[in-house]
């Protein structure tokens, strides 16, 4: 590695075109799974190496996308969902069989580069009201127990994804990075237990939810332009928000004796769609930004050298809460049917752009859309949109969005077609009372894509979800149309 990082010194300083080639071949990427219609294992495998993704997360053990794993040289993080963790803390069988099954298994029989097991998943989120406090360590304590059994502790390490709200500056400087009062002695025993077994510390950073959270963020520190105004802490200067935030967590480390403990960023991305900064521009000034950042190796001022990092994420997922918000299902640099969504260059392809999915199949080109004779204040309108968008995905629709721009009847043939393309187009799922009809001619629009589904991949495409929280949102907007 130190020869390689030697000769990718000297290629920066002769030839820049290599840069991002030389340093940044492994960038990794996250692969959620929170979707109606996912695509196929072999695809997606397919699509991170013809993209040159050498690295990813992954947030369960998924028997069907580590197999398909195998043999790919992809490093691998499994993972560990948070609501197994009291199990695996309260008992060490469980953590062995957890080990045996999705562990050792794939590595000796389907030859899955297996690198790291990620356990839980941003546990101590403050939403979170303190659930996995107790059992986060123990489970962590127990799985390292487990691949030392397996004698896989020397080849795979543990880790915890945290988000960046373990730990907090005291003086608005990365200098006064520090963990959390309320966690901080567990931190510190966290961290001491990684640093012990040769485990990374994960964090997750996300500058788009300080956007979106606080009204008052600049910006452009968001972004790697640098047109923010630096924040000179003791000489360092920092022109976004990533490298503020990464080294306040490296201030942080230090404070408690483990300043040189290994750093993975286990997310960061931007969203394309549910709010009125998430769009394809911001997400690829943003993602495109980032990848010229860490390109050069140069690190952070804490921190120098290259970044261990993942993409959040890999394909939108059209299952996922949006408890956070809207843009929840719209992180993917590529759409759920794996297409790209702007251009990006990752400098892991030859043409510096991202490489579809192949062989994708669809279902008919037809979509369910408001019948033109209907009326739009029938009474049946607003229980039939909220009945579609409770067990579908509206989440497109709203100010700013990009099918924000729909009239009443556009948003109401939206949340009709939504409804039916998520199941599978079947005839009854386009029987709104006297107001829906199917077309064959595509609804799409501007920038608002009217989307026909992926054929049903085995069972996943048949799972059926609860209803979600948009309803006085979509209601609101027709209200409003009207």
């Amino acid at each position: 590695m130190e020869e390689k990082m030697g000769w990718c010194s000297w290629g920066i300083r002769l030839l820049s075109l290599f840069a991002m080639v030389c340093t940044v071949s492994g960038i990794g990427a996250n692969w959620g799974t929170q979707s109606t219609h996912p695509l196929p294992s072999d695809t997606v495998v397919k699509l991170l190496r013809e993209n040159g993704i050498q690295k990813v997360k992954l947030f369960d053990a998924n028997y069907d996308n580590l197999r398909a794993l195998g043999r790919s040289g992809i490093e691998v993080m499994v993972g560990i969902p948070n609501d197994m963790l009291a199990s695996l803390a309260n008992s060490l069988k469980a953590a062995e069989k957890w080990v045996q099954k999705n562990v050792s298994t794939h590595i000796s029989n389907n030859n899955v580069n297996i690198r790291y097991v990620a356990v839980g998943n941003e546990p101590f989120l403050e939403t979170y009201n303190g659930t996995y406090l107790q059992t986060t360590l123990p489970a962590l304590v127990n799985i390292q127990s487990a691949l030392i059994k397996a004698g896989l502790s020397n080849q795979v390490r543990v880790t915890v994804p945290l988000n960046a709200d373990v730990y907090a500056s005291s003086s608005t400087l990365p200098s006064g990075g520090d963990f959390r009062t309320d966690i901080h002695e567990l931190m510190t025993s966290i961290v001491k237990f990684l640093s012990e077994n040769g485990g990374p510390f994960t964090v997750n950073i996300y500058p788009f939810i300080s956007l979106y959270s606080d009204a008052n963020f600049p910006a452009e520190y968001a972004f790697f332009d640098g047109n923010a105004s630096p924040l000179n802490d003791g000489g360092n200067l920092y022109y976004n928000m990533f490298d503020a935030n990464h080294d306040t967590l490296v201030y942080a480390l230090q404070k408690i004796g483990y300043g040189n403990l290994p750093i993975i960023v286990g997310e960061i991305g931007w969203p394309t769609d549910g709010d009125r900064n998430a769009n394809l521009e911001l997400a690829r000034r943003f993602n495109q930004g980032f990848m010229n950042h860490i390109s050069v190796g140069k690190g952070t001022p804490m921190r120098p050298g290259p970044i261990d990092a993942y993409l959040f994420s890999l394909i939108d997922e059209d299952a996922k809460s949006i408890a956070p918000g809207n843009f929840e299902r719209h992180w993917g640099i590529l759409t759920f049917d794996g297409l790209p969504k702007y251009s990006l260059n990752l400098g892991t392809t030859n043409s510096g752009a991202l490489v579809p999915a192949k062989g994708v199949q669809y279902l008919e080109k037809k979509w369910c859309v408001m019948n033109p004779k209907a009326k739009l204040d029938d009474p049946q309108v607003a229980p039939s949109v909220s009945y579609a968008c409770g067990r579908a995905d509206c989440t497109s629709l709203g100010y700013e969005t990009s099918c924000g721009n729909l009239d009443a009847l556009g948003n109401i043939s939206y949340a009709f077609n939504s409804y039916y393309q998520r199941n599978n187009q079947r005839d009854e799922a386009c029987k709104f009372p006297n107001l829906s009809i199917i077309t064959k001619k595509d609804p799409s629009v501007g920038s608002c894509r009217f989307e026909t589904m992926i054929q049903p991949y085995y069972a996943g495409a048949e799972r059926r979800f609860g209803s979600l929280s948009i309803v006085s949102f979509l209601i609101l907007i027709l209200l409003t149309a009207l």
